[in-house]
């Protein structure tokens, strides 16, 4: 075997792991670290899963950020009892993880406001796609706004964790 394609089969193992720890822990974190709320519409949640996919995304990149959030939090909706949602999280939450990833790609400037900016984004992203998933799966127009709070804040509070998190690891990884 030449070193070429050993670095390639070394560097696809890589990523391979980063992912799926990355979908381990926006899992976990979506899992085990919530609070529900009663008050909306069939019960709403508030979790710390955004904060391990923005890491990823931060860190990682915009593949990273997406395979995370899209199949991490949709495994969460599988094993939760909340599998009608599965399908619309995987979508919304991978589009999270894509935009914001791109977004810490490709922007120039200070990380923190980058980054301030793709959480920003994607936040944008989980209100309209979540409402208007709400508006399929409770076929009402009104009873989905009663979730904007809660994403939004889900959304502020991961942000508020990872941007930081994610500055430092950053650095770290690239070293």
């Amino acid at each position: 075997m030449n070193s070429t394609y050993l670095a390639t089969e070394t560097t696809k193992t890589k990523t391979m792991i980063i992912n799926a720890l990355f979908i381990a822990l926006t899992l976990l974190a979506t899992m085990f670290i919530n609070i529900k709320l009663p008050i909306m519409g069939n019960g709403g949640l508030i979790h710390l899963g955004n904060v391990p996919l923005f890491i990823a995304a931060f860190v990682y990149g915009k593949k990273t950020g997406a395979i995370a959030g899209a199949f991490g939090m949709a495994f969460f909706d599988l094993l939760s009892g909340w599998a009608v949602w599965a399908p619309f999280t995987f979508v919304i939450v991978g589009v999270m993880g894509l935009l914001a990833g791109l977004i810490a790609e490709k922007a120039p400037g200070n990380r923190v406001l980058v980054y301030s900016l793709a959480a920003a984004t994607a936040l944008i992203i989980k209100v309209i796609g979540y409402y208007f998933a709400e508006v399929i799966i409770y076929g009402n127009w009104i009873l989905p706004f009663g979730s904007i709070p809660g994403n939004i804040m889900q959304v502020a509070i991961a942000g508020v964790i990872a941007i930081p998190l994610a500055g430092r690891l950053k650095k770290i990884v690239n070293r």
